[in-house]
C-alpha cells in the first residue's frame, strides 16, 4: 500500500492538517506506528473503522494487564493504571462495568446535578468577591472536578482536603517528584481501603457503598478489586474533567460566534456545547492539529480484517480519537467549532465494551460548568495568555487568566 501522506504528523495549522487528515482518512483506515515504548502498533484513523474495532471482544487487552507485554505508547504505562478496569477483559470486565453502572445511574447522576450547580456558583461567588484578574484553571476547573469525585465516592466532607491532596497526584500538572507522587499514592490507597471498610459496615447513598455491599447474584466485590475502580474513576473523574472544561472555556473565550451563540440559549445549547468541546475543543484552542495519540491498545487474539486491513494475530491496535472526531465521512464540516452540531459520534470517551465508566458524570460536569460560568459572568475574557506544561505529552494547560 502507498501511504501519500505521513501518520504520526504536526501539529500543522487548521487548514493544512484538514487537507492532511483527508489524506490520511481516503487512504487507508489505519497506521502501524512504532512507538516510543512498546513497539509497534496499529493505530485506526477512520471513525467506523474505530467503532469496529471498540466492538469486537476478539480483541483485549490481558497481555499488558498481565505484564507480558508492554503497552505501546508514547511513554511507560504505570503499573498502578494496568491493574484498572480498563485494562480487565470479559467476563471480569463484564462484572465490574455492571457494578459500576449500578453506582453512576441517570438518576444518581441527575441528583449530583443539583450540587454540581451549587457548587459552581460557590466558586464563581469566590472569584467575584476576591475581583481583579483569576486564574481559572485553580479556581474553578480543577475545583469543580474533585468535589463531584468526592460526592460520588462518598468521601466525608472533613477528608476532602487530604483527599484532593492525594489525588492531584494523578494530575500531570501537579509538578510532584515520583517518589512524591509514590507517597501520596500510597496513603490515598491506604484510606481508601479503610472508607471502604467503613462503608461495608454503614453504608451510605455513595458509590463506594454501593460496590462494597454488591451482592447481586454473588457479584461481591473485594476490597482488591473495588480499590482499581475508584483509582480509575479518580484519574479519569479529575484530571481528564479539568482539562476538557478548561480547554471548552478558553474555545468559546476565542470564537466569539460560538460564545455569542451560547450566551443566547445557554440551556438550549447545554449538551451540544458539552459534546463539541469533547469532539473538537482543544484543536479550537489552539488553531492546529496533530495526529499521533491513541486510546490505551488491544492485542488480536486472531487474524481479524477491519475495513479492508489484515490485523494478525498478537498484533497491537489502538484508536486515534483526535481523526477518528474528524472523520468526514461521518462529521459534516469537520474542523468547523460548532456547539450547536447535534449529530456528534465522536470517541473521545472511547465506545463499546470499553465505553468511558465516568461519561455521564464527566458530560454533566462540563454542562454545568460551562454554562454556569457563561451565566454568571457573560462578560467573562482572557486577562493574558494561558499557559501549558511542555513536560508532559498531553501539554495540560495550567493557568487561564480571566477577568470579566
Amino acid at each position: 500500500m502507498t501511504q501519500t501522506a505521513e501518520y504520526p504528523f504536526g501539529p500543522l495549522p487548521m487548514e493544512q492538517a484538514a487537507e492532511h487528515i483527508r489524506a490520511i482518512l481516503r487512504d487507508r483506515p489505519m497506521t502501524k506506528v512504532t512507538m516510543p515504548v512498546g513497539g509497534d502498533v496499529w493505530v485506526v484513523h477512520r471513525n467506523k473503522a474505530a467503532k469496529e474495532l471498540l466492538s469486537d471482544k476478539r480483541f483485549v487487552r490481558e497481555p499488558f494487564r498481565t505484564g507480558e507485554r508492554e503497552v505501546p505508547f508514547m511513554a511507560p504505562f504505570p503499573d498502578m493504571l494496568r491493574s484498572t478496569l480498563q485494562f480487565e477483559d470479559p467476563p471480569q470486565h463484564t462484572k465490574l462495568r455492571k457494578l459500576v453502572q449500578k453506582g453512576i445511574t441517570p438518576r444518581r447522576v441527575k441528583a449530583m446535578r443539583e450540587s454540581a450547580v451549587a457548587f459552581a456558583n460557590e466558586l464563581i461567588d469566590q472569584m467575584v468577591v476576591k475581583g481583579g484578574t483569576r486564574d481559572l484553571i485553580s479556581e474553578y476547573a480543577m475545583s469543580l472536578p474533585i468535589q463531584m469525585l468526592s460526592n460520588l465516592l462518598g468521601v466525608p466532607v472533613e477528608d476532602r482536603e487530604r483527599f484532593e491532596h492525594w489525588s492531584s497526584s494523578f494530575l500531570e500538572t501537579s509538578g510532584k517528584t515520583v517518589e512524591e507522587m509514590g507517597q501520596d499514592v500510597a496513603e490515598l490507597a491506604g484510606y481508601m481501603s479503610e472508607l471502604i471498610a467503613r462503608r461495608r459496615e454503614e453504608p451510605r447513598e455513595d458509590l463506594l457503598s454501593a460496590l462494597a455491599n454488591a451482592r447481586d447474584k454473588d457479584e461481591t466485590l473485594t476490597d482488591d478489586e473495588i480499590l482499581p475502580i475508584a483509582f480509575i474513576l479518580i484519574i479519569g473523574g479529575f484530571d481528564n474533567t479539568a482539562t476538557f472544561l478548561a480547554s471548552g472555556v478558553l474555545a468559546l473565550l476565542r470564537s466569539d460566534d460560538q460564545r455569542e451563540r451560547l450566551l443566547a440559549d445557554i440551556d438550549g445549547l447545554a449538551s451540544t456545547a458539552a459534546e463539541e468541546v469533547l469532539r473538537h475543543g482543544r484543536t479550537a484552542v489552539s488553531l492546529q492539529m496533530g495526529g499521533g495519540g491513541s486510546l490505551v491498545p488491544f492485542v488480536a487474539t486472531e487474524d481479524v480484517e477491519i475495513d479492508g486491513q489484515l490485523v494478525k494475530e498478537g498484533e497491537a491496535i489502538a484508536v486515534d480519537p483526535g481523526l477518528a472526531g474528524h472523520d468526514p465521512e461521518v462529521f459534516d464540516d469537520p474542523f468547523r467549532f460548532d456547539i450547536g452540531r447535534t449529530d456528534n459520534p465522536h470517541l473521545t470517551l472511547s465506545h463499546g465494551l470499553h465505553h468511558c465508566l465516568g461519561a455521564p458524570l464527566a458530560r454533566m460536569e462540563l454542562q454545568v460548568g460551562i454554562t454556569e460560568l457563561f451565566r454568571r459572568l457573560p462578560g467573562l475574557r482572557l486577562d493574558g495568555e494561558p499557559t501549558y506544561s511542555s513536560e508532559h505529552i498531553s501539554q495540560p494547560m495550567t493557568s487561564m487568566p480571566v477577568a470579566w
